[in-house]
């Protein structure tokens, strides 16, 4: 396979899992991102890589935001909503932290391909993706197949499925892009 068959079957193979998803599926996880006080976000691993993107168009949106974990991070507390990106649902580490939000009144949100794992079994809004993970390689059973390693079509499909809900957010709060540029990092190092 040459690289450019490589990379045509990718695009191929995003498309037609991006096909999968459930349109209105968006519109309640809009709306509960839209809702809290503040969002806090979580992903581990490369998902993780995601969430923090995630976590940095919501702060160009202006929505009160932290990526967990970071040392700035406050407290959960009721009235804030979780939104954990795992693709299998299962990742101990995130299935305690959905637990500890849920527990402390916050609302949980989730991105992943499997919505009866347990994180899901704590959500009021999601987002189901299809493909493969490495813990949950057989749950899902409209997988999306792929020539990639496991994960990485999910990965790959929630970064885009993430830049789908800030197109919408933007639009449902009216905002334009030179709005979201003003909230931009400006500390940069000198040239």
């Amino acid at each position: 396979m040459t690289s450019s068959t490589t990379l045509t079957t990718i695009v191929a193979e995003l498309a037609a899992a991006g096909g999968q998803i459930e349109q209105e599926e968006f519109t309640p996880l809009c709306d509960a991102l839209l809702a809290p006080k503040r969002v806090f976000i979580t992903g581990a691993g490369r998902s993780g890589f995601v969430a923090r993107g995630f976590a940095n168009r919501l702060l160009h949106l202006g929505l009160a935001v932290s990526f967990v974990g970071e040392p700035t991070t406050p407290p959960v507390r009721a009235d804030d909503l979780l939104v954990v990106i795992s693709g299998s649902g299962r990742t101990a580490g995130l299935v305690a932290m959905a637990e500890k939000a849920h527990s402390a009144g916050a609302a949980v949100a989730t991105i992943t391909t499997d919505t009866a794992g347990p994180i899901g079994q704590l959500a009021t809004a999601y987002l189901a993706l299809p493909g493969q993970t490495r813990l949950g390689a057989d749950i899902q059973a409209t997988a999306a197949t792929s020539i990639q390693p496991v994960g990485t079509l999910f990965e790959q499909l929630a970064w885009l499925a993430c830049d789908s809900l800030i197109v919408l957010l933007r639009e449902r709060t009216g905002q334009s892009n030179d709005e979201l540029i003003e909230r931009h990092a400006n500390l940069v190092a000198c040239r």
